[in-house]
């Protein structure tokens, strides 16, 4: 727990606004989040849809041209879009810099043959269709496990708890964090505080959440919180990169997710869609760079936890029974 203060930060246009007689109200400390990451800072850093090497090398020269500090880096088109050897790669990168890597698993059901999909109830979304779908889950897990991966992105929650239990029986390491992908982000607190019990390890809502909706997730869950301060299209387009310091007061410990709206989609990615890939990683940094500058500027940029960090803290789970 953090002592989170309700006036830490400077609030947008603040003083001139009071000067003209149309000051905001005064922030209510209840709203704050009481929760942090383990070495007490409120926020990390995730730059997402890094697709492979090549757009790893991107992102990583541009974070160090721009001074945008990196916790994790993510890809969305899975791991089986990625040869052994490109696993490899970006592995021994992100460690190089103490990134963490998080690559999606297994098959899901916006590209298998299921029509419902694409219907206007959209069907069963991203969720593993079967138990083809799950066992191509687990194997994902698996090879990227022993290839050095130590995060996986799941859209299932069968697939959740069943690579929780996976790690608990020691078939994945025991410190192979899970994150819930933004594809089936939950809405409300008491799902929130479900995908926290199946075993997740950091949970992305939709940026849609208003932040009376992170302040009710707060007052259920600890568990970290993904959230895209500028979402891609196929996600909303939001771009809410004058409120990341109220974002933090309300929704830490959270990530702040660097997408980009007004780009088509890139997964599954492949050769034919490099110029775009490279141009949008790179872009994204831009893109942190700017959320960051607002936080200076805003006073709000002293609670960033450590560079290298990566677990999450205690959190509660469902019991697993043998």
């Amino acid at each position: 727990m953090t002592d989170a203060s309700a006036t830490a930060a400077r609030r947008p246009g603040e003083q001139a606004l009071t000067a003209l007689g149309l000051g905001a109200p005064a922030l209510d400390p209840a709203d704050a989040s009481p929760h942090a990451f383990p070495d007490g800072g409120r926020w990390r850093t995730e730059v997402p849809s890094c697709e492979g090497p090549e757009a790893l090398a991107v992102v990583l020269k541009e974070s160090s041209r721009l001074d945008v500090p990196i916790h994790r880096i993510s890809q969305g088109s899975g791991v089986w879009m990625l040869t052994d050897a490109e696993i490899t790669e970006m592995v021994e990168a992100t460690a190089e810099r103490d990134i963490e890597l998080c690559l999606f698993t297994g098959p899901r059901g916006t590209w298998d043959i299921g029509g419902s999909t694409r219907t206007d109830s959209g069907g069963g979304g991203t969720r593993a269709r079967g138990h083809d779908a799950v066992a191509g889950c687990v194997e994902d897990a698996v090879r990227a496990t022993e290839l050095g991966v130590k995060c996986l992105l799941v859209a299932d929650e069968g697939v959740l708890w069943t690579l929780h239990r996976a790690r608990s029986a020691g078939i994945i390491p025991a410190d192979t964090t899970l994150k819930v992908s933004a594809l089936v982000g939950p809405v409300n607190p008491a799902s929130f505080a479900v995908y926290e019990r199946l075993g997740a390890d950091s949970v992305n809502v939709p940026s849609d959440l208003t932040l009376d909706h992170l302040t009710e997730i707060r007052r259920v869950s600890g568990a970290p919180l993904d959230m895209y301060i500028e979402a891609p299209d196929d996600l909303g387009g939001y771009v809410r990169m004058y409120e990341v310091a109220e974002l933090i007061r309300r929704g830490a410990p959270i990530y702040l997710k660097f997408g980009l709206s007004k780009s088509p989609g890139i997964y599954p990615y492949g050769h034919h869609l490099r110029e775009l890939t490279l141009a949008t990683a790179k872009e994204r940094v831009r893109r942190g760079r700017l959320a960051l500058d607002l936080l200076q500027r805003h006073g709000a940029e002293g609670e960033m936890a450590a560079l290298g960090s990566r677990l999450p803290g205690s959190l509660n789970r469902f019991e697993i029974s043998s």
